[in-house]
């Protein structure tokens, strides 16, 4: 999975917890440790989707504008990525037979994800959340925060 397909899933996974709120980029790419150029670039592809609205000026961000029950995984990772399962071999006439086998496998895999993420909507994502919680580590000898979270299930 690309970098900006992993990121604007976080993204809309975040925003589509809570519809209402507006979050800025620079907030939503220092939770999930990316820079706000690249993420600002993903909310631009998920606006002109649809997926999410912007809202400029003091207070203002991104918010979830789509439908978490029916936006699946696999819509997000159209935007930014080929799903087919077209041929990606440099000139099939010329092909080997161990060629064509692993571009079968190869075929077959890409299958099986698209199949998967085309059945995980947003919604179930946002409930798989709550199996998580952050867990912050203690502090560090010294008596100074440790600075450290990490997530577990719950």
């Amino acid at each position: 999975m690309q970098q900006s397909t992993r990121i604007a899933i976080l993204a809309l996974i975040e925003l589509a917890s809570d519809p209402e709120r507006q979050v800025s980029v620079s907030d939503i790419g220092q939770k999930f440790r990316v820079s706000s150029h690249h993420l600002a670039k993903v909310m631009n592809t998920l606006g002109r989707a649809g997926l999410v609205k912007s809202t400029r000026g003091v207070g203002g961000g991104y918010s979830f504008s789509g439908s978490p029950r029916r936006i699946t995984l696999l819509d997000v990772i159209e935007l930014f990525e080929d799903t087919s399962a077209s041929c990606k071999l440099g000139d099939p006439t010329e092909a080997t037979a161990p060629e064509w086998a692993l571009y079968d496998v190869n075929r077959e895999i890409k299958e099986m994800a698209n199949a998967t993420y085309g059945s995980i909507t947003l919604a179930t994502m946002v409930k798989q959340m709550g199996k998580y919680r952050v867990v912050t580590a203690p502090q560090d000898a010294a008596g100074g925060d440790a600075s450290h979270t990490e997530s577990a299930p719950v």
